[in-house]
């Protein structure tokens, strides 16, 4: 086990290199859930509008 903690050090810089991936990782989640977020909020409104319009005829 002396590789994986040698390895997760990274030479001294593992606490720089770890904690950019952790925040990477965060702001990527976060991107994620905002995006599901305003996606089913536009499709509400879309439903609504669609709700609120008549019926175009197909011609």
């Amino acid at each position: 086990m002396p590789e994986l903690g040698a390895f997760l050090a990274m030479g001294g810089y593992g606490a720089y290199v770890w904690s950019a991936y952790a925040i990477t990782g965060l702001i990527l989640g976060l991107l994620v859930v905002a995006s599901l977020r305003a996606r089913r909020s536009m499709r509400a409104n879309l439903d609504e509008a669609e709700q609120a319009s008549p019926r175009r005829r197909a011609r």
